[in-house]
Order: structure tokens, then sequence, then C-alpha cells
């Protein structure tokens, strides 16, 4: 039987800026509108952050979640939808005392970050185990926190996906497994290129893939100009993929992404040229055991 590759569609994310991409999705029917493209164009999966509409910045906010949610639903029932928990853990230090929270930092109770999942029960959401600099912010996902999420997220009848960004994080979500509080087999997603995070180079993927639990259905992903070298391989060591205006925002050097699927159909292409299948929607439920 031949081995299926599913690839995500990671849409919008909540660092790029319009700024950064000039076709980048802000508002729920843009994103929307560039999901079901997307998933069109052969993603299994639609990896989704809804913005505020009148800053562009990302946004907790339950009615986004909702209208996003519903927008493609009613065009696609089928497509894998993975909603993200990132929002709220980000904490800026201020200058004159770092205990204050400065302008821009969202770190919440983990009640707060899980809140749209529990309303919305999507497929899959992520559960981010990296505690890190991420420009000026410190990302922070104190263990408590994520036992707290971990628990209402299975309660909710939705299916972790472990983000990882360094070694060290993949040990916690190890030590998480023997506890039995997130439960196997793993859905791992290796996060590459990340400033102060792991480096984006096949020596690094293969380490962390080489630690990886037996059984783990995992996927990686390169930031930036290392999206699609990481995409290939990610695919040659065996894993799934991932690609989006998420995670970049040019379809070749120097040229801008027109929209997400043109991002998905290079890396459908690129798959197909080595050789891979792309799993459709129904596969992937069949591979990640999903409801």
């Amino acid at each position: 039987m031949v081995k299926k590759t599913i690839l995500t569609a990671a849409i919008t994310g909540n660092l790029m800026s319009p700024e950064n991409s000039p076709h980048l999705p802000v508002t729920p029917k843009q994103i929307a509108d560039q999901a079901l493209d997307a998933a069109k164009a052969g993603a299994a999966i639609l990896h989704l952050h809804v913005r505020d509409p009148e800053t562009a910045k990302g946004s907790m906010r339950l009615d986004l979640y909702r209208e996003l949610v519903e927008r493609i639903r009613e065009q696609n029932e089928a497509v894998v939808l993975n909603l993200t928990t990132g929002e709220g853990g980000r904490f800026i230090p201020s200058d004159t005392d770092p205990q204050i929270a400065a302008p821009g930092s969202t770190l919440c109770v983990p009640e707060k970050r899980v809140a749209h999942v529990e309303e919305l029960r999507p497929n899959i959401c992520t559960l981010d185990f990296n505690t890190m600099w991420s420009g000026q912010a410190s990302v922070i996902n104190a263990p408590r926190n994520l036992e707290i999420m971990a628990e209402r997220i299975y309660a909710a009848g939705v299916k972790p996906e472990i983000e990882i960004f360094d070694s060290g994080d993949l040990h916690m979500a190890k030590d998480f497994m023997a506890r039995g509080i997130i439960k196997t087999p793993l859905m791992v997603q290796i996060v590459l290129g990340v400033r102060f995070g792991a480096v984006a180079n096949p020596e690094t993927m293969a380490y962390l893939v080489s630690q990886l639990p037996d059984g783990t259905q995992w996927a990686a992903f390169g930031i930036g100009r290392m999206a699609f070298p990481m995409l290939a391989q990610a695919f040659l060591l065996g894993g799934h993929c991932r690609i989006g205006m998420e995670d970049t925002a040019y379809i070749d050097k120097g040229e801008y992404c027109r929209s997400n699927a043109q991002l998905v159909e290079k890396g459908v292409s690129i798959i197909h040229s080595l050789g891979g299948t792309i799993a459709t929607s129904g596969e992937a439920r069949a591979i990640l055991g999903l409801r």
C-alpha cells in the first residue's frame, strides 16, 4: 500500500503582516476564501488563526472563529479543520519593570486559549510545547497550563497536534505522554527556522524525527526561505508536510505568492515530483484516527 502524504495549509498565522505580504487574508471571509481554495488545490488540513479585521493582528475572538468555521463548512464539510491555541501565550516585559507586561503582551489563562476549541469542536487543534523568545516577546507555555489545555481539548473530543520548536519541547511532550496527559499515538508538528528555535536544516529535522515515540504521525515545516526545502525534506524523511502564508510570503525568490492555493499547488508539485501521493481529507482522517 502506497503511503499517502497529508498536506496542511497554514492560511494566515498571527505574526505575518499585510506589510510582509500584500495578499495576506485578514477578515474571516478572506481567510475562508483562501482556505477553501487551498483545499481545492490539495490541502487535506486547514490550519486556522483569526485576525482582528480592524488591526489585522492575531485575535482570540470567538465570533471571528465561529464565522470562519461556518463559512468553510458551508462549502466544504470534508476538509479537516485545525484551529490554533497559540494565541494568548506571548509576554513582552516592559523596559521599566520586567515583571509588568508591555503593550503587545497576550499572556492569559489557559482556559481562554481553548475556549473556541471547546465551543466549535474542530477535528484538530494545536498544542504548543515551546517556551522561547520570539522577536521581542517571550512565548510562555507553562507545564501546568499545558496540562489544563490538554485536558479540555480531549474532553471536547478534539485531537491535539503537538507543536515542537526545539528538542526540549519534545522531551516535555514525552514526559506528558508517560504521565498519560497526552494520548498515543501522537500527532506532532516540527517547527523549524523560528529565530532562537531549532534551525531549519536536514540534520536538525532528522534528529528530532529520530527521537519521536513509535507510532507518531508527524509533519514538519520551515519558515521563510526554508519553507519549500523543509517541505521536501519532511517528505523524504517519511513525514507529512505543511505550507502556507503563515510560514512564507513568497512563491519564489523575490516573488510574492498570490494566495495560499498557489503555495499549496507548488507543494503538491514538489511531493508528486519526488514520487509521493497526496492524501485526501478522508484519507487524512483515517491516517490520523479522527472522528
